[in-house]
């Protein structure tokens, strides 16, 4: 498992080397763009690279093309339930937070499939809180059976699971599954996450190999930047998909950039991160490793993501509600705020704007 590869690095020490990187390391990790290691992420993360933004983004971008396309994948995220037994200091979910718990009826799942299809989706993510009693395996995959028909290809970001209950959710048709970490800093996870299934660190850590041993497509990785140091965690969230793709190489992976945004009960960020570090971010790992996906949401404003849409991106969700229900006007309580409220076709027409070519299957449906 990653836990055991995780153990050989401490926090503070690679904190430490980050910020002693040299002009020079971070020169011969761009050298190596495409192919490089984690310990060239970390060089192109440091402030040492901070000069090298613009050439970073040149390459990042041209890289991209090459490997991807001349074009960008777009997906809608759609909510089934907010029901949640964690106590996350960051969510508006949480346990503890007064609010109606929706789980949506197969009725309400069919409205929600319906309205994004009018929009051309053929890419959907379904997501809901850590609540295994009332939004457990059964239930998932059987949203999954009511959709499949609907849609060519289904992703999930739901609970940690065990191996034999991802096998269960592949078996039903679902292509992906994204789990984030949160944050790899052992010490002060607990404080983030105090009580719920969610506060084990250690098997939220060993998911993706579960997720590897299970045979999924695809998985996607991630942390919450702002909960710490984004340098620091981002190399962890490296290391670790490096790790996965040796030992897993069949599987696709994809990468995540969530910053934390208002929701109800929240907390406001430790670390915030500036967007021109996010910049950064994004074309470190496409110069570490030109085979991933890197996706950007809504969570993002509208003309940041269009000059993102320039660089590393090769995914990005438009339209997006973060409640259940939310494309059929329910009015329950968000697991955040989004910053980009454009249409999909609006997204859509920025991403062709930037030179690029938005994917849906059934984008021509919509624009008529």
């Amino acid at each position: 498992m990653f836990t055991e590869r995780f153990a050989d690095y401490d926090w503070d020490r690679v904190s430490d080397d980050i910020q002693r990187v040299t002009p020079q390391r971070v020169r011969a990790a761009i050298d190596r763009a495409g192919h490089g290691t984690p310990e060239d992420f970390l060089a192109m993360i440091s402030p040492a690279a901070e000069p090298f933004l613009e050439e970073m983004a040149t390459r990042a971008f041209a890289l991209t093309r090459k490997r991807f396309g001349n074009t960008i994948q777009m997906y809608i995220p759609m909510y089934l339930s907010n029901e949640c037994q964690n106590i996350c200091t960051y969510c508006g979910f949480r346990y503890d937070n007064q609010l109606p718990r929706i789980k949506l009826t197969d009725e309400q799942i069919v409205r929600e499939a319906e309205i994004v299809k009018q929009w051309g989706y053929d890419h959907v993510l379904l997501v809901t809180g850590e609540a295994n009693k009332t939004v457990g395996v059964d239930y998932i995959a059987h949203a999954v059976e009511l959709l499949k028909t609907r849609f060519s290809n289904i992703s999930v970001e739901v609970q940690p699971l065990d191996q034999d209950e991802y096998e269960t959710l592949i078996d039903a048709g679902v292509y992906a599954v994204l789990v984030y970490q949160e944050t790899y800093r052992r010490a002060n996870y607990k404080t983030y996450h105090p009580k719920g299934k969610k506060s084990n660190f250690d098997y939220r850590l060993e998911t993706p190999d579960r997720l590897g041993l299970a045979g999924v497509r695809k998985i996607g990785l991630g942390v919450l930047l702002g909960l710490e140091d984004w340098r620091v965690d981002s190399f962890f969230t490296a290391l670790h998909v490096d790790y996965l793709q040796r030992k897993y190489w069949k599987t696709k992976y994809s990468i995540s950039f969530p910053r934390l945004r208002p929701a109800v009960g929240m907390q406001n960020p430790n670390h915030p991160v500036a967007n021109k570090q996010l910049v950064q971010l994004i074309c470190a790992y496409r110069l570490f490793n030109e085979d991933l996906e890197l996706s950007i949401s809504t969570r993002e404003e509208a003309h940041f993501r269009d000059n993102l849409f320039r660089l590393g991106v090769t995914s990005a969700s438009a339209g997006s509600k973060t409640n259940p229900g939310g494309y059929a006007d329910n009015d329950a309580l968000e697991q955040f705020e989004i910053d980009d409220a454009r249409t999909p076709a609006e997204v859509a027409q920025a991403i062709r704007n930037a030179g690029l070519e938005p994917v849906w299957k059934d984008w021509e449906m919509a624009m008529t």
